[in-house]
């Protein structure tokens, strides 16, 4: 693969190191150095790690009860997508200084077109790329890791490389070096089955894949092993969606790793889809009015269900309600399931609506007035003085209150 030129082409790939339990650590001064799991909305399932949790054994998908026999220090915490929400959208406005072409991809990751940027600067990528990251740090708390170059696929694979708090910079010369060094399967959309595959055929590096046969390579993984192909040689043929098309649905979706009839363990792959669900349309300022709930049998029948919503919402309680009342509704015990997902559709954008807006208002601000009596309760007469009950109607004993919004100071 020979380049005309280093930079034909610049992306930047910027993402946030163990966004959820970065987060927590971050307004949470007494967390500092301790391992943090971020929990499903059922408090069931690890949904994400710190990586001093992870050096502990503990993996995403991870159910609380075995994390918690395996890692007992760990800090166990409920999810709050809000302040999640809040520290995606200051990461994303700080990256806006830098280039105004952004790609928000997820909550915690964006691509950017750095083409002409190092003119407007008068800095290096690896000058630029570590300003973003100390002014990320600065600003949140949290750290990020950022790769750059020709292509988005590459500028990926770049950010990976160097985790967490990195940079690396993988201009066209450097592109097959950098390649040789990495294994198929941490090439985006390359899974499990498409790594046995490629295996099979004696690819085993990321530089074996890039330099396959175009035929051969169109048998293997068809029109996305071409476009790979590109990519992976510093072609850009998967441009960034500054503009995106608002989807007409957006799915979470996986089988549960083999079979089982256990209501629990359904029940909890379940809430972590409909967290990643959740996660995705706070990123991208979406709303979703209908849900729609499906199980997969052993037999891989589906069976689903469409779970109307009062009106458009991103609110990890109201999606928890109506996928709990859709799950209940499918699932029949002795059966035997192989996965499971929940699909969002007639979506939205935030700002957008007018259905249902009134409805929408006073609800949130009944929250509102409640959290802040809660605070205002908890400050006067102790963190643990009242909380609020989870919506299974379990008590759950927590040292912190779950809600607490940060204070993002100018400098």
């Amino acid at each position: 693969m020979k380049m005309v030129s280093d930079w034909p082409n610049a992306i930047a790939h910027v993402d946030c190191d163990a966004f959820y339990a970065s987060c927590e650590a971050a307004r949470r001064p007494d967390l500092k150095g301790r391992p943090i799991c971020v929990l499903s909305s059922q408090n069931a399932i690890v949904v994400a790690k710190s990586y001093a949790a992870k050096a502990l054994g503990i993996t995403t998908g991870m159910p609380v009860w075995e994390a918690k026999k395996l890692a007992p220090q760990v800090v166990y915490l409920a999810a709050d997508f809000r302040y999640y929400g809040q520290v995606s959208n200051k990461v994303f406005s700080i990256l806006r200084r830098y280039s105004p072409d952004i790609e928000i991809y997820s909550i915690d990751e964006a691509f950017m077109d750095m083409n002409g940027i190092r003119l407007l600067w008068r800095k290096s990528f690896q000058q630029l790329a570590d300003d973003m990251r100390l002014t990320i740090f600065r600003e949140t708390g949290i750290t990020a890791s950022v790769g750059v170059s020709n292509t988005r696929t590459l500028a990926k694979l770049a950010s990976e490389a160097n985790k967490p708090n990195g940079t690396m910079i993988v201009p066209g010369k450097r592109i097959d070096s950098f390649l040789s060094e990495l294994p198929v399967a941490a090439i985006p959309g390359i899974g499990r089955n498409r790594t046995a595959l490629l295996q099979k055929f004696k690819i085993h590096t990321a530089l074996q894949l890039a330099q396959l046969e175009g035929g051969l390579m169109h048998r293997l993984l068809g029109r996305h092993g071409m476009l790979l192909k590109h990519e992976l040689s510093g072609v850009s043929v998967l441009p960034l969606q500054l503009k995106p098309v608002l989807p007409k649905s957006v799915a979470r979706t996986a089988s549960i790793g083999g079979v089982s009839a256990d209501r629990q363990i359904i029940a909890a792959h379940l809430s972590y889809h409909t967290m990643r669900l959740v996660s995705e349309l706070v990123a991208k300022q979406l709303l979703s009015r209908r849900l729609h709930v499906f199980l997969t049998l052993a037999s891989f029948e589906r069976q689903g269900t469409h779970m109307q919503l009062d009106f458009a919402s991103n609110s990890l309680k109201r999606m928890t309600a109506a996928v709990k009342a859709g799950f209940l509704k499918l699932f029949r015990a002795g059966q035997i399931y192989r996965g499971c997902g929940v699909v969002a559709t007639d979506i939205s954008r935030e700002g957008s609506i007018t259905d249902g807006l009134f409805a929408f208002s006073r609800e949130d601000s009944r929250q509102n007035s409640l959290m802040l009596t809660v605070n205002h309760i908890n400050k006067k007469y102790g963190d643990r003085s009242i909380s609020l009950a989870s919506m299974q109607g379990i008590k759950q004993k927590r040292s912190h209150p779950r809600f607490r919004y940060p204070l993002f100071i100018a400098r």
